[in-house]
């Protein structure tokens, strides 16, 4: 039986502020957020819909809380970038990361490209920064001095990374090992074609 909430409850075995966050992930992700309701999630972790609000406040700060490790994780490779002289190494080991953070996101991700509207319009302007961080990555990728052919194809790099978020769905069964190598691989080809 699930235990009902409070600060310190543990329900089968994870904080009950866990299981919300899990159960919602499923919730959004399977039947979208604008369709999908507190007490739907507040039932899937068999608490009550007054023991949700002691955790999360409404749906989007539920929605906050799901996503915002996705944007803290990206956030923060861009910001040490600075530091990361650029070279080839460096380049495919910042790309590695990168996938690495998408992949262990990509539950997260389908709930974004599938619901992408309705989370654009709950969000609002929470998250200004993220097309800044975007341009920043992609010029980090690009180089000094990068021509504008370059710079587009570090863009392109990042839109073949970006297909880790939607793994799931594409190649359910394939390995986290599986879509790095194939979407590093491709990622750098992007970046640096034959000649």
């Amino acid at each position: 039986m699930a235990a009902r909430a409070g600060s310190g409850t543990v329900v089968a075995g994870r904080s009950t502020k866990d299981a919300i966050r899990d159960a919602a992930v499923q919730l959004f992700s399977t039947k979208g957020f604008e369709q999908s309701s507190l007490r739907e999630v507040a039932d899937a972790v068999g608490i009550t819909k007054a023991s949700l609000y002691y955790h999360y406040a409404s749906k989007v700060d539920l929605l906050i809380a799901i996503i915002e490790p996705m944007f803290d994780d990206h956030r923060a490779l861009v910001e040490k970038l600075d530091e990361i002289p650029h070279s080839p190494q460096s380049v495919r080991e910042v790309l590695t990361e990168h996938v690495h953070s998408m992949l262990s996101h990509r539950t997260i991700g389908v709930l974004c490209m599938r619901d992408t509207v309705a989370i654009v319009n709950a969000l609002g302007n929470r998250y200004p920064d993220m097309m800044e961080m975007h341009r920043r990555m992609c010029q980090w990728l690009a180089g000094p001095g990068a021509d504008e052919e370059t710079t587009l194809r570090a863009a392109a790099a990042m839109q073949v990374l970006g297909a880790a978020l939607m793994s799931k769905e594409s190649v359910p069964d394939a390995s986290e090992e599986l879509i790095e190598r194939v979407l590093l691989d491709a990622a750098l080809s992007v970046l640096e074609p034959a000649r």
